[in-house]
């Protein structure tokens, strides 16, 4: 059995996933092929190799070249179901969607079909979603394992002004799963990160016994002299 180990020791965001995904061998010219069966257009992805602390890592830059509109989960769910992906990456992608858009429609006391994305919206947290999907099953992924989550603490700016760190929606997100507080003055989960590894992953903990096989980093884009803004994903078989 395929199992991937995500270690999550400086947070977890969509591009992070993303560019783990591609360090272990997710290939550019085939992700791109999939994604247009999406039928969004407006955009650029372009996927570097850098390094953070002499480590080297993948990093995932999406660049939006026209004004995308605001989507609610029900844009969202009918511009997947519409696509031409396999049914298992809609199904997938669209739960992972539902999850934030309970969390967000909890949060606003609105039903979920109304809840407006605006950041997870945007066509790059889309191309996250539905992009993580389409790598951990083109990886042959069976099963999936990650740490706890390490949670930042202040405030940060969004659409809705300026919110706590965590995010009222990845809070909700990560109701029942294992978390710790740093004193990281930093969003480490994203909303996007917590619904994607929260929808995957069957367990938080230790690394389980394993036959490493690939290891793979990807790059975050928050910036701290304290530590590398890096995901790490073992990627191997159980023994």
């Amino acid at each position: 059995m395929v199992v991937a180990y995500f270690d999550c020791f400086s947070g977890i965001a969509g591009d992070m996933i993303l560019g783990a995904l591609f360090d272990l061998g997710l290939d550019l010219d085939f992700f791109k092929k999939e994604l247009k069966k999406l039928g969004v257009s407006g955009y650029e992805i372009d996927v570097k190799k850098i390094e953070k602390n002499h480590i080297s890592a993948c990093d995932v830059y999406i660049k939006t070249l026209e004004e995308q509109p605001f989507r609610s989960f029900k844009d969202i769910k009918n511009l997947i179901k519409k696509s031409s992906l396999s049914k298992d990456i809609q199904g997938k992608s669209i739960k992972i969607f539902e999850k934030i858009a309970e969390a967000e429609g909890k949060i606003h006391n609105i039903d979920v079909e109304r809840v407006h994305f605006h950041e997870i919206g945007a066509v790059d947290s889309i191309i996250d979603v539905v992009g993580a999907v389409i790598g951990i099953r083109k990886l042959g992924i069976e099963k999936v394992y990650s740490s706890p989550l390490p949670l930042g603490k202040g405030f940060v700016k969004c659409s809705h002004g300026v919110i706590p760190v965590p995010a009222p929606a990845t809070v909700e997100i990560l109701r029942n799963i294992p978390v710790y507080q740093t004193e990281r003055k930093q969003e480490l989960v994203t909303p996007t990160g917590a619904a994607v590894i929260t929808s995957f992953a069957e367990e938080f903990g230790v690394m389980p016994s394993m036959r490493i096989n690939k290891i793979g980093y990807g790059a975050g884009k928050t910036k701290s002299e304290d530590y590398p803004s890096l995901l790490r994903v073992f990627l191997g078989e159980l023994f």
